[in-house]
């Protein structure tokens, strides 16, 4: 996003601010104590902190309201004309969010949409829908508690232990109701619980909540029992699971579950060790009859790791029975084994390699082996290559991945060539492609990634089907006013599996006037197709598929209010200097931390400042907060809409932001391979 204009007057007024801080300073200082040896009037370097700058001026048609502690408010209106298979429907919407800092009762944060749609439903045709969600974090109380609470469209809580994993995930649970969380940082206890109704998430540009019949409740708590020890046990109650629909959409069924985990960990300078143990009890996931018969599974896994030098060795157990089940989402279940990892860092090098082997209980699963192995050498600063490989070994049917890298940083950017293959037996036919990705150094305001891709996919008992990709992804500032964002991607195939035309997300904004926008943005999907190099037979693979001719356009008039002294500060005093934070959360396909144009966006999914304020990623990924206090921030994302198998690193990243400057970061959610 490009720095607002900065007039020659503003300038002169911004450095006789300077100067003159400097100079109040300076005649502060002139007369030194006596028997220092110092002479009266002596000169003296002094650096200003960011921090302690004066309030620069209003920018021209700047206004506020100057009163109270910082707040903001954001209202927008869409409208809609969607086509999703052979439907066609409109959509009126109406959108608020915003947040407020008070003296005694922690930081507010809402997000809210309600709107209307023609959409045909199975109980008939029209409705209305939306979605709430209420913030309070960062309350203290006596007894050295800090309660963070929502309330509305929410997802249930977990505890570090619950979130710590290493091979399996526990997915949290969408609801509609409210939960609290009280930390006591002290002696590390934390407690949770939260209750409402199930539900799923629904739409694309206008983000409503669909309330199903069932209730969701969650308990939890976490301790330390002793020196170097950690425990926690939770507890999950749900009504329903998570199903595809007809157009591969997430929608209810019926059946309820409940199961309890429990973990324990202990953890020294150079090695650490997680127990866990799961009991669920509830229909077969792999059955959707509502009634089908309600069985108890357990499950028990057990991971460690340690550090020797410049090695780090992961390892570990586990036995999951087959009818295991832990809230809406699928979960690893029949899956009995162990895994070893070692890594090496040092210098230019970056290696690892593991192997995992893992028996079906019931027989009816996977059954065999997988090895990995990744390496990468930076040769210079601009140069650095690599390669990785994964086997999959299963009788009678072995399967394997390779890819080759190579990425440069020139003047013209960042630049990567790529090369991937597998091949095997079973469901996997052979299939390559070759691709090279430019991230182009623009000038401030401009940003452009392209991606160029031929490949071939192969299929079981069909002709294999060759395609080429174009992407583009980024954004521009079009004058003072004006700016398009977005991605898009044409692919042409000639196979009978092949995917044909093009993948948009563009977004059109107009800045009316001080505090008013108008957007329109087109968004158009084809559908998506399982990836052949990843073989892990312990990621989940999402069960929700977007089929094709998914189509949407978008008209959004939007108001931004600021109020405070003299305009809201996140993190700092009021009226200190200021910045801005914004960037986008995606699925980083080949793991290099830079967003590539032809990966994904992930949408919808919550991102925290600083553990107060709070928002959500829009249909590109996208997030923003405004008007950041200069200094050293930690934004967090939280992995609760994240499609299956993707994950993000677990802790806040560091953002350093400075006077007047939009700092850009892009967060990859990355998978096993």
């Amino acid at each position: 996003m490009k720095s607002p204009a900065f007039p020659r007057s503003r300038l002169a007024a911004c450095l006789a601010a300077a100067l003159a801080a400097a100079g109040a300073g300076a005649h502060a200082g002139e007369t030194v104590g006596e028997g220092d040896g110092a002479t009266t009037g002596e000169y003296r370097d002094r650096i200003i902190a960011a921090q302690a700058l004066a309030p620069l001026p209003p920018d021209e048609g700047e206004r506020g309201d100057s009163d109270g502690l910082p707040r903001s408010l954001r209202v927008q209106v869409d409208w809609a004309r969607n086509e999703q298979g052979e439907q066609r429907y409109d959509e009126q919407g109406l959108s608020a969010g915003g947040y407020w800092e008070t003296a005694n009762w922690g930081s507010w944060s809402l997000d809210a949409t309600a709107f209307h749609s023609d959409r045909e439903r199975k109980n008939g045709r029209g409705g209305s829908g939306g979605a709430a969600t209420l913030w309070q974090r960062g309350l203290f109380v006596d007894g050295g508690w800090r309660i963070d609470n929502g309330l509305g469209a929410i997802n249930t809580p977990s505890l570090d232990l619950q979130r710590n994993q290493y091979r399996f995930f526990l997915p949290t649970v969408s609801l509609a109701g409210l939960s609290t969380q009280w930390n006591r940082d002290a002696d590390g206890l934390s407690l949770y619980g939260a209750f409402g109704r199930a539900g799923v998430y629904q739409g694309t540009r206008v983000v409503g909540f669909d309330v199903a019949d069932g209730r969701v409740g969650a308990l939890g708590a976490q301790w330390r029992p002793a020196p170097g020890w950690t425990a926690s046990a939770s507890l999950l109650s749900t009504d329903g699971r998570i199903v595809p629909d007809a157009l591969g959409q997430p929608g209810l069924a019926g059946g309820s579950s409940q199961a309890v985990h429990w973990a324990a960990a202990w953890g020294s300078a150079h090695d650490a060790v997680q127990i866990n143990l799961l009991n669920s009890r509830g229909p077969d996931p792999s059955v959707l009859d509502p009634g089908a018969v309600r069985t108890d599974a357990t499950g028990g896994w057990i991971d460690a790791s340690a550090r020797r030098g410049r090695f780090r060795h992961n390892y570990g157990v586990f036995s999951l029975d087959p009818g295991l089940v832990w809230g809406a989402l699928p979960i690893n279940r029949d899956v009995r084994g162990g895994y070893y990892r070692i890594g090496y860092q040092y210098g230019r090098w970056i290696w690892n390699a593991g192997v995992d082997e893992i028996r079906s209980i019931s027989g009816e699963g996977f059954d065999g082996r997988y090895a990995t192995a990744f390496a990468r050498y930076q040769a210079s600063n601009s140069l650095g290559y690599g390669a990785s490989a994964s086997l999959r070994q299963v009788e009678g049917s072995d399967s394997y991945a390779l890819q080759t890298f190579l990425d440069r940083r020139s003047d013209w950017g960042l630049t990567r060539l790529q090369w991937d293959q597998a091949g095997g037996g079973g469901d996997i036919g052979r299939s390559w492609q070759a691709s090279i990705d430019q991230a182009l150094p623009l000038r401030e305001g401009r940003r452009l990634s392209v991606s160029l891709g031929y490949g071939e996919l192969g299929q079981p008992d069909q002709r294999s089907a060759r395609s080429t990709t174009l992407s583009l992804y980024g954004g521009i500032e079009l004058g003072q006013r004006w700016s398009l964002d977005g991605n898009a991607r044409w692919t042409r195939g000639d196979g009978p599996s092949a995917l044909r035309g093009v993948d948009l997300n563009l977004g059109l904004n107009w800045r009316i006037a001080p505090g008013w926008g108008l957007s329109a943005a087109l968004y158009q999907s084809r559908g998506s197709q399982r990836s052949p190099f990843a073989l892990d037979p312990l990621a989940l693979d999402s069960p929700f598929q977007n089929l094709p001719r998914q189509r949407s356009g978008f008209l959004t008039l939007r108001y931004d209010y600021n109020a405070g002294r003299p305009l809201p500060v996140i993190g700092g005093a009021p009226g200190a200097a200021t910045g801005e934070i914004a960037g986008s959360i995606f699925l980083d396909d080949n793991t290099d931390g830079v967003r590539a144009a032809s990966e994904l966006a992930a949408a919808n999914v919550t991102v925290v400042l600083d553990g107060r304020y709070s928002v959500r990623t829009d249909s590109n990924g996208q997030f923003a907060f405004a008007r950041v206090s200069v200094g050293t921030h930690r934004v967090q994302v939280i992995a609760d809409n994240l499609p299956l198998p993707w994950s993000v690193e677990e802790g806040a990243l560091p953002v350093t932001v400075e006077v007047r400057d939009t700092r850009r970061i892009e967060i990859g959610a990355t998978r096993i391979r």
